[in-house]
């Protein structure tokens, strides 16, 4: 097995291993591991010494910040108050000062009192409780021995926690499905119950032995639970329920939230009552001896038992299921399912390496979710480029947030100043237009991120990262003709607003602090101790001049209106360098060339020259290179001195889409688990990410809109990207919009009036296979 060990983090500890009740689908007493018979009924005193000290040691060595453990059985309560006591002052005092402790007991109810409550409640016991559904369905198989329901005695423990002295200590209702169950009675009885969670779970079951299937459905139990699904959404999603949240999160790129679906390594380990060390429980179902691994908490630590072959089985994600599973695309939301589920014993596929027995109903289930879900949980930033911008400018303002936050008041005196001042100009309506058009420039990003990796990590502000918190807050102030003075930091003499251009107030190496005062529709620059009145006045559209570097707007239709920012000193963050300060006659002739590529784009590929128009609000010139985009936030391309308008619209292009692709991973979840899989791309032998892929994918199909040539295996590599396991619900849109854009294009695309472009120097290689493209 390879991979680094996965430290255990819950742990299941078997206080009792006999049971009140007589359910005829319980794994430990009905199926094929009967080991249960050899234990000792009551865990001892000195296993649970033991088993404190082995949690103590393991969570010292992995610096585990808390440590969960399940009290189990059997039916743990039969341990009695006493007994239980002991078990929680012994894993919490071993546990103090190392890590939190946070203890748990899964119970059938029918023992739970406030006796044990009030215990509970002591050392912080949350308490789980089985329940399949209402009367009918609980007694299908919760039973007493002589065949008594236990049904009102678990509905009288549900209502003990559920007075207000115990809700806190209520974790929720585990429930096994049974198809012969009633979906929607089911539902509706655990919904009326309040539970802050349901855990729906499937009986366990093995190739061997599987689970009953009335009509030879073989995807019976997905039905039961869409149907389920379904009633859960039309009563308005009453309680959590894992099962449903743990795909929903996977299919949106997130994580799996069960050991039964998704491909997180395993982390848990069971303490049997005679201290003998296992691995997950339900493994009893498979064969006898399944769980056993030979290690127990007297001798063995818990690192031996996670180097065990069994548990590294399970803790290898992708290469841990089987072949087929490997290659299907719910994958990444199924994960196989159930280790236990997989086993079989006949000689055609021995072992645990094979597909759930309810792989059908897992797949069918994973689907039938996405296609009940994907129009509300699909991200409208995928379609609408306005929606795209608006999450930017959230997502601008979230991190602005928490930098703020994160410092809690240790951003210093500038800093200080600067945010009380950017909540008087965001009272004014004006000002607020004018403050988030300032921090939608895209060099905002670049600071902001800076400064919170410098926060979190407690290095404190840096003086630049307050610096331009002020200058935003000026410029924002200017736009708005606000009467307020703002106090802003310059270095090298050169005190730079934002969106607005450059004051010289000295010479390089010199450094101050001057106050912007907004005046006459322009503004005013003094220094802090000067006289009223007096200091440099930057009148409305003020020419360059010795004291004042204006930021240049590209005005030359059909081309946008695009700040030409040559003078932001964050403006450096492409892989080219960022040219200096151009002049006049440059900047002229950059103007010129930008309209005429616009023109070409707005003829060839009117629908993306729009969208561009509403996206792009800077060119920033570069020494060398096409045009792309850089680290920072969207809107803002870096172009190098390229000549012809061909190569300069097609350089346009490709900056827009590699763009427009990297300001959607910021704020979806287009794809999850990136580099688990190898793709081949279809234009050439290299096998890449699937990040890669989609960006090659996307970046081809906008271009092939303006020169067919491009759309060489992009129907195939979409193809490819539909069926991966690592797209989610928000990639599958894009892919769908991406087919919407190509549609009809190879005989539409020649808009392009016959011309042959045929890219040449540094534009050549902008789609050469081996160009590393990574968008994180």
């Amino acid at each position: 097995m390879t991979g680094p060990l996965v430290p255990f983090r819950e742990f299941v500890l078997k206080v009792h291993s006999r049971c009140d009740l007589a359910c005829d689908h319980c794994y430990v007493y009905e199926h094929a591991d009967q080991s249960w018979l050899t234990r000792p009924k009551a865990i001892s005193d000195e296993a649970i010494s033991w088993t404190a000290r082995r949690l103590a040691e393991h969570a010292t060595t992995h610096a585990l910040p808390s440590v969960t453990v399940i009290l189990h059985g059997g039916e743990p309560l039969l341990a009695g108050p006493a007994r239980l006591r002991r078990v929680c002052e012994e894993l919490g005092s071993a546990l103090n000062g190392i890590a939190e402790l946070d203890l748990r007991i899964h119970t059938n109810g029918v023992q739970l009192s406030p006796r044990y409550l009030d215990l509970f409640d002591e050392f912080h016991v949350r308490v789980g409780i089985s329940l399949d559904g209402d009367r009918a369905a609980n007694d299908r198989h919760r039973r007493y021995a002589d065949g008594r329901s236990s049904h009102p005695m678990v509905l009288r423990a549900v209502d003990l926690l559920r007075e207000e002295r115990y809700r806190h200590l209520d974790l929720g209702l585990l429930c096994t499905v049974d198809i012969h169950n009633d979906p929607v009675a089911v539902h509706d009885a655990l919904a009326a119950l309040e539970p802050p969670l349901v855990d729906f779970l499937l009986p366990h079951a093995t190739w061997d032995d599987p689970p009953p299937r009335p009509d030879g459905s073989p995807t019976a139990y997905a039905a039961w639970l869409l149907t389920v699904f379904d009633r859960w959404t039309e009563q308005g999603r009453p309680m959590p329920v894992r099962m449903f949240a743990s795909v929903l999160s996977s299919l949106s790129g997130g994580p799996s939230l069960t050991e039964s679906l998704g491909l997180a390594p395993t982390d848990l380990v069971v303490i049997e009552t005679d201290g003998k060390l296992e691995q997950v429980d339900s493994l009893k179902s498979a064969y006898e001896g399944a769980a056993a691994t030979g290690f127990d908490v007297f001798r063995n630590t818990f690192d031996e038992v996670a180097a065990h072959p069994g548990v590294r089985a399970r803790q290898l994600g992708l290469a841990g299921v089987s072949e087929t599973c490997r290659s299907c695309p719910v994958v990444r939301s199924c994960g196989g399912g159930l280790y236990t589920h997989r086993y079989r014993s006949d000689s055609s596929g021995g072992g645990f390496d094979n597909p759930s027995v309810y792989s059908d109903d897992l797949a069918a289930l994973i689907r039938g979710i996405e296609e009940r879900t994907a129009a509300a949980t699909e991200s409208p930033a995928v379609r609408s480029p306005d929606a795209l911008l608006a999450a930017h400018q959230d997502l601008t303002r979230t991190l602005l947030a928490l930098v703020h936050d994160t410092l809690d008041g240790r951003g210093g005196a500038l800093w200080d100043d600067a945010w009380r001042l950017a909540a008087a100009v965001e009272a004014d309506t004006t000002g607020a237009d004018a403050l988030d058009a300032v921090l939608a420039h895209p060099y905002t990003r670049t600071w902001l991120v800076d400064a919170l990796a410098d926060a979190d990590a407690g290095r404190g502000l840096t003086e630049p990262a307050a610096e331009r918190l002020a200058a935003t807050v000026a410029a924002a102030a200017v736009r708005a003709r606000l009467d307020l003075p703002v106090p802003v930091a310059y270095r090298d003499g050169s005190l730079h607003l934002p969106t607005l251009g450059t004051v010289v107030l000295g010479g390089p190496g010199e450094r101050g602090t001057a106050v912007v005062h907004p005046a006459d529709g322009g503004f005013l620059v003094r220094g802090t101790n000067a006289l009223p009145g007096s200091g440099l006045r930057i009148a409305p559209d003020e020419p360059e001049g010795p004291h004042w570097l204006p930021v240049r707007v590209l005005r030359q239709a059909p081309a946008p209106a695009l700040l030409l920012d040559d003078l932001d000193p964050l403006r450096d963050c492409f892989d080219a360098p960022a040219a200096d300060r151009l002049e006049a006659e440059d900047a002229d002739a950059w103007a010129h060339r930008i309209a005429e590529a616009w023109s070409l784009l707005a003829d060839a590929v009117p629908d993306q020259a729009a969208e561009a128009a509403r996206t792009l609000t800077t060119l920033t010139p570069l020494s060398t290179g096409s045009a792309a985009p850089g680290h920072h936030g969207p809107g803002a391309l870096g172009a190098g001195p390229l000549t012809g308008g061909d190569e300069l619209a097609l350089g346009l292009l490709s900056g827009f889409r590699r763009a427009k692709l990297r300001a959607l991973g910021e704020v979806t979840d287009l794809y999850a688990l990136d580099g688990t899989w190898d793709h081949r791309t279809p234009w050439g032998s290299e096998h890449v990410t699937f990040s890669r892929l989609l960006a090659e994918t996307f970046e081809r199909a906008g271009l092939g809109l303006y020169d067919p040539r491009f759309l060489t295996g992009v129907p195939e590599a979409l193809d490819m990207i539909e069926n991966a396991a690592e797209v989610t619900v928000d990639g599958k849109q894009l892919i769908a919009a991406v087919r919407k854009e190509i549609s009809g294009t190879r005989s539409a695309a020649g808009k392009n009036h016959g011309r042959s472009l045929s890219p040449s120097g540094p534009l050549a290689n902008v789609l050469a296979s081996d160009r590393k493209v990574t968008f994180e």
